[in-house]
């Protein structure tokens, strides 16, 4: 990676605005970053020399006048964002403007060739700033930053996919779930709702919380970690560890199809989407399994509500997200707790590599705009 040049404070707020507006004129630079329109002037002539911003057309103001039109220039670079999902690897590289730059999708087995697919889009010569994560599992640092997951669930995976990096480029680790919910906070269903509560529900459960615009990550990195969720609870029965994702998980809900499955209606689905598919055409077994689905997660979504009463959850995941669950969710929420708007994820599957990507980039222009090291 090479390494950001040294900025003055001036030219390091432009260069941040910039980033955020995607094109503007020094007007409008001056306007967003609150600076003078002389101070701005020199700042992008700084930025221009480092080819940070460049000159990118002209734009006609009401008054006949034309006013040049700045971008981020070729050196700003890059940044890449990694979904190591339960089945596939999705990476995204984009500008720091956000614009998308490549893409790659492959097997999870295979995560450090779909990495290096997605490297080898990248513009050439442009520094690659930053890289960002996605894991199904805990990251322990309060920042979000470290060398690998806090537990043993994803970091083999990550081990494997992290020989394809570019050496002394930056990584930071998120949980899937949280980045998910940034997605659907900026781009998705929860857009202009600064609180509520993001529900996976999948091959395995977890929960996003946003509070005031920001993702709430605890004091363990663990915050939402709905797995942990003491279950069975009852007398005489012990809670077992991640018991609770493993009852509400998709492979226990084949499996409880594959108990209630008459042989009048033939072969029992082997998958998910089939056996929403046979509920959808009204199959009276799969409608009943998917019901139960629909009123296990209305109750994991009362037991968030209890804590969080974050007036809004958004239903994301594999099977959390069928249109089918929503309507059992919203009346077993209703029955247990106090209002709360139900609604279905916008994003799909895309989701957590939608908001890696947008936190890549916020990296990336952190990487750039921290080498501000001389005063104006």
């Amino acid at each position: 990676m090479a390494n950001a040049p040294r900025l003055t404070e001036s030219a390091s707020a432009v260069f941040a605005v910039l980033a955020g507006a995607g094109t503007a004129t020094r007007p409008q630079l001056a306007s967003l970053a609150g600076l003078s329109k002389p101070t701005v002037s020199s700042a992008v002539a700084e930025l221009e020399g480092a080819r940070l911003a460049a000159h990118w057309g002209t734009a006609s103001g009401g008054t006949g006048r034309s006013a040049a039109v700045y971008g981020l220039g070729p050196a700003a670079g890059s940044a890449l964002a990694v979904d190591l999902g339960p089945a596939l690897t999705r990476v995204r590289g984009c500008a720091l403007d956000g614009t998308l730059l490549a893409q790659a999708t492959g097997p999870r087995q295979e995560a450090a060739d779909v990495v290096r697919e997605a490297l080898a889009a990248l513009p050439a010569g442009a520094p690659l700033r930053s890289v960002v994560v996605a894991v199904g599992d805990v990251t322990a640092h309060e920042d979000g930053t470290g060398e690998r997951p806090a537990t043993a669930k994803a970091g083999p995976v990550f081990d494997a996919m992290a020989v394809a990096l570019p050496p002394g480029v930056p990584v930071h680790l998120e949980n899937n779930v949280n980045c998910a919910a940034l997605a659907e906070l900026h781009e998705g269903a929860a857009r202009g709702r600064n609180t509520f509560g993001y529900l996976r529900i999948g091959v395995g459960i977890g929960l996003g919380i946003v509070v005031g615009g920001q993702v709430l990550r605890g004091a363990n990195g663990a915050a939402g970690e709905l797995a942990r969720l003491p279950y069975p609870w009852d007398d005489g029965r012990e809670p077992r560890h991640e018991a609770l994702e493993e009852y509400i998980g998709a492979r226990s809900l084949l499996r409880r199809a594959a108990e209630a499955w008459p042989e009048a209606d033939g072969p029992c689905p082997d998958t998910t989407e089939r056996l929403f598919a046979l509920a959808d055409e009204g199959r009276t077994a799969a409608l009943a399994v998917v019901g139960r689905h629909g009123t296990d997660v209305g109750r994991l979504a009362a037991a968030v509500t209890a804590v969080l009463d974050p007036g809004l959850i958004v239903l994301g995941g594999s099977t959390g997200a069928d249109p089918q669950v929503l309507a059992g969710v919203r009346a077993e929420l209703d029955r247990l707790s106090w209002p709360t708007e139900v609604i279905t994820g916008t994003l799909g599957e895309l989701g957590t590599v939608v908001g890696a990507a947008r936190l890549a980039v916020a990296r990336g222009v952190q990487t750039v705009t921290e080498a501000a090291r001389a005063k104006d």
